[in-house]
């Protein structure tokens, strides 16, 4: 992998952290380039030397933390429902001012849908419908219906700014899902 120049990552970081702002004050839709070169500081060539416009930037944000989520599920594979989810929920607690805008907020229904696809992806692989409770059920209403009723837990955790610890979170959701799955 090519060493990314400490410049370009300085201004990508201060961009995503722009947008992130911004977008705790105001709707996505309201912010302006403008803005956001205006609260990194950075010209708006910046900006559009390293993305299109600022639907790409949100993109490119949302796409690196879909990716870690990634990773993380490909790591705790072998790992219980329990143990698996905690990885999950600490990646949350630890990265908490970009969940809590993109789930717990108006501003980026975009990040849901993204997250609910991932989800199902990630569940379509568990979920084994020939046998057991969920025999005679058919795969793709299971697992959407799993994973919708995951991301309305998570944005409620996020919502409620985080009624009970990660690790409790990660506790329930664990066994949610081995009931389930």
């Amino acid at each position: 992998m090519p060493k990314v120049d400490r410049r370009i990552a300085k201004s990508q970081e201060a961009l995503k952290k722009a947008l992130l702002e911004l977008m705790s004050e105001k709707n996505f839709d309201e912010i302006t380039i403008q803005d956001l070169s205006d609260r990194a500081n950075v010209s708006r060539g910046t900006i559009y030397l390293h993305y299109q416009d600022k639907y790409d930037l949100l993109d490119k944000l949302i796409e690196t933390h879909i990716l870690e989520l990634r990773r993380l599920c490909a790591d705790a594979a072998e790992m219980d429902y329990i143990e698996s989810t905690l990885i999950c929920t600490d990646y949350f607690e630890h990265n908490f001012s970009f969940f809590s805008m993109m789930l717990a907020s108006k501003g980026a229904p975009y990040f849901r849908n993204r997250y609910l696809d991932f989800l199902i992806e990630e569940f379509g692989v568990e979920v084994d419908v020939l046998k057991g409770k969920n025999k005679g059920l058919r795969k793709d209403i299971l697992v959407r219906f799993v994973s919708a009723a995951y991301v309305e837990v998570v944005e409620w955790w996020f919502r409620n700014e985080r009624p009970i610890p990660h690790e409790e979170l990660a506790k329930q959701l664990g066994e949610l899902l081995e009931r389930n799955l």
